[in-house]
């Protein structure tokens, strides 16, 4: 559906009944598209379950790894070699062009530097970006849009989640949205202890005028309307991409839909789950290699379904934590520390793992059992809120974080 703002305006606003005027955030979206800078935005993925970082991203090169994981290490010969000591799982077969395309860096010992192995608190620790601070009341990605002069920044699509409820992330002062199927547009509310709305926009408005959307709601009801009549289902990837069945998969290719239409997407964030692998995790094949073969591929869809855009956009990979070193008792990991993550773009600075790598001897571990943490996640968010956002106060959205300095991730 890849038509521009002027299409969309000129095609679409005719076709709503009712409608006697273009909505002024979408004329005004329309004039920002005019201009010769590019609009860059952010995409944001949480893998939640902690994710095994080790065997993602495997130091092959490093003989205690295999010490430690006697059955569920990736061999050396399955390893896809990135640069003689890392590799990647074999299901991530997917993701080796973007890295040969230099358009996939990779952070290894990344992650929260909070010691907790509570899913619900590092989850919420690295959603709000105050790490060991429970008593933080917004989300780190909202907070990066609040301070920005972006010309598109009353767009109603402007921040959007895919999925059933707006994640912690982006809870906060700026309008989002979460929507859990594009073509019904069902969104849903801010807290997510609250009773589940209906489906419909319409009756969304109706029960909640402002407290989702923060006084946006006409603006977005009537994008909602010309989205529709742009008749979503009807979107189709571009040619030869091929999205892996699944909600992650569906997430990302929707993603793709509602940035290719052009609406002003700035942020967008979805989830994938079921990392969290105690028993039977599997080495090359097994229950982490199905769900890094779906992961790595809709990743990769999703990359060559933006096509041009691709130029203009970041996506960032993260998880709670990730998991011990050693192997259990019965063939999986347990909850660790630091971790692995992704930054793709077509402004990475790829073909490369960043970050100091602390080794696996024993005396080198985390409490004798982790990967150490040599990279704070906030180090790399704030580049990337900085690069694609724009965000020249990331003290505001890190707040207490001290920064060492940028990874110089991006160009």
């Amino acid at each position: 559906m890849g038509i521009t703002r002027r299409i969309f305006l000129k095609g679409g606003a005719m076709s709503v009944v009712g409608m006697a005027a273009v909505p002024g955030f979408l004329a005004r979206a329309a004039m920002a598209a005019d201009a010769a800078q590019p609009h860059r935005r952010l995409v944001v993925i949480f893998q939640r379950g902690a994710a095994d970082g080790l065997n993602i991203v495997v130091p092959h090169g490093e003989a205690e790894y295999y010490t430690m994981r006697p059955t569920i290490a990736i061999p050396q010969g399955d390893v896809i070699d990135l640069d003689g000591f890392f590799g990647l799982h074999p299901a991530m077969s997917a993701l080796k062009p973007l890295w040969d395309a230099r358009e996939l860096a990779i952070v290894h010992a990344a992650g929260s530097p909070d010691p907790t192995r509570s899913h619900f608190d590092a989850q919420d620790f690295m959603e709000s970006g105050t790490p060991g601070l429970k008593s933080t009341e917004d989300g780190w990605l909202n907070r990066a849009l609040v301070a920005t002069g972006d010309p598109q920044r009353d767009a109603a699509f402007r921040a959007v989640a895919l999925g059933t409820a707006l994640p912690r992330m982006l809870s906060g002062q700026a309008p989002a949205l979460a929507v859990g199927n594009v073509n019904d547009f069902g969104v849903a509310p801010r807290n997510p202890q609250a009773q589940p709305l209906a489906n419909t926009f319409e009756s969304m408005y109706a029960a909640s005028v402002d407290a989702v959307l923060h006084g946006t709601a006409q603006e977005t009801f009537d994008a909602v309307k010309m989205l529709k009549a742009a008749d979503p289902a009807k979107y189709r990837p571009a040619a030869g991409v091929v999205y892996p069945k699944g909600r992650f998969g569906d997430a990302l290719k929707q993603t793709a839909q509602l940035v290719k239409a052009n609406l002003g997407v700035q942020v967008a964030f979805t989830d994938i789950g079921g990392w969290d692998h105690h028993v039977n995790e599997g080495a090359s094949e097994g229950q982490l290699g199905r769900l890094l073969k779906e992961f790595s591929g809709s990743l990769a869809a999703f990359w060559q379904d933006l096509g041009a855009l691709a130029a203009e956009t970041v996506v960032v990979t993260m998880s709670e934590f990730g998991r011990t070193a050693r192997e259990n008792g019965t063939r999986g990991t347990d909850h660790g520390h630091a971790n692995v993550m992704f930054v793709m773009g077509g402004t990475v600075r790829g073909g490369k793992v960043y970050g100091r790598w602390p080794g696996l001897a024993n005396e080198q571990l985390y409490e004798q059992r982790d990967l150490a943490l040599t990279t704070d996640f906030r180090q790399i968010m704030a580049e990337a809120v900085a690069r694609q956002l724009g965000n020249p106060r990331p003290e505001r959205v890190f707040p207490g974080f001290r920064n060492p300095g940028s990874l110089h991730l991006l160009a």
